[in-house]
């Protein structure tokens, strides 16, 4: 059996000494290159996605300019510096695009009173020329939906199957939150899908196309600008105008449960006194 002699113990201690060394090369290289990959997987997310981030010193036009001297002094408590949104009190404005302002701001959802479940309509505190100032400020800021020009309603006398194509989308999409008769309905948490009796085009539009509260977004691949001017022509010329094909009663417009119900009253009534009647005379 061999002896573990003093030069053999050295040797050992010389080995590891040398070993150390290369571990420790090993444990760097592999630290630098996993720096390397996550500042690589950086550089590509920011620039395939360059709208999740506002421009620092970004060239504002001067509506725009108008805009952020609007936001600076109403908006910037909540939604923060260049529009980077502030924890528990309000969203990033960045990607949100024009279309949002216009709605939330032009209804006077915005800015809100106090933290709610959902930001109720009032009298807009800023007039139009102040909305497109904020708008534009936002819009040039972080980009986003915008509110197409030219008109948003169908021409129904060049293209008659607008209204009829309008009213078949908005009884597939529209109706299970704001009634057949657009007159609204509650939703859970306190939440509920306003009416649709007074909103204007542009308002309709926006609405579709941020999916403002509960409201889902309908973009270009849900529901392409031609479909969602449609809907708009249905709701102007079938909602709006108080057109009710089945007569002078609507009875309030909530679909077949009041017209059975008035019906089932109506007819219960006429048979008791029918057969009150036929009684009497028997």
């Amino acid at each position: 059996m061999t002896s573990d002699t003093p030069a053999r113990r050295r040797g050992r201690v010389f080995s590891r000494r040398r070993g150390a060394p290369g571990r420790a090369r090993r444990r760097l290289g592999a630290a630098v290159r996993m720096l390397a990959a996550l500042a690589l997987a950086g550089g590509v997310y920011t620039a395939f996605t360059p709208g999740a981030f506002a421009e620092d010193n970004v060239q504002l036009s001067a509506v725009a300019q108008e805009g952020k001297a609007l936001y600076d002094t109403s908006c910037i408590s909540c939604h923060g510096r260049d529009g980077q949104g502030v924890t528990e009190r309000g969203p990033s404005l960045i990607g949100v695009g024009s279309a949002s302002v216009e709605f939330q701001v032009g209804t006077g959802r915005m800015p809100m009173t106090r933290q709610e479940a959902q930001a109720e309509e009032k009298p807009p505190q800023f007039d139009k020329a102040q909305t497109e100032q904020l708008a534009q400020y936002v819009q040039e800021l972080g980009g986003g939906p915008e509110i197409p020009d030219g008109p948003l309603v169908a021409d129904i006398d060049t293209d008659p199957e607008a209204l009829a194509r309008g009213g078949e989308l908005f009884r597939v999409n529209c109706t299970s939150c704001h009634g057949f008769g657009g007159g609204g309905g509650a939703l859970s948490s306190g939440k509920f899908a306003p009416a649709l009796h007074d909103p204007t085009a542009e308002e309709l539009y926006a609405a579709m196309l941020t999916g403002p509260q509960n409201m889902p977004v309908f973009g270009d691949n849900q529901l392409t600008p031609e479909q969602k001017k449609q809907i708009i022509t249905y709701i102007k010329f079938q909602l709006q105008e108080e057109k009710d094909p089945g007569g002078l009663f609507n009875l309030g417009r909530y679909g077949p449960s009041t017209e059975g119900m008035a019906i089932f009253l109506v007819g219960i009534t006429l048979l008791v006194f029918t057969s009150l009647w036929i009684a009497g005379k028997s």
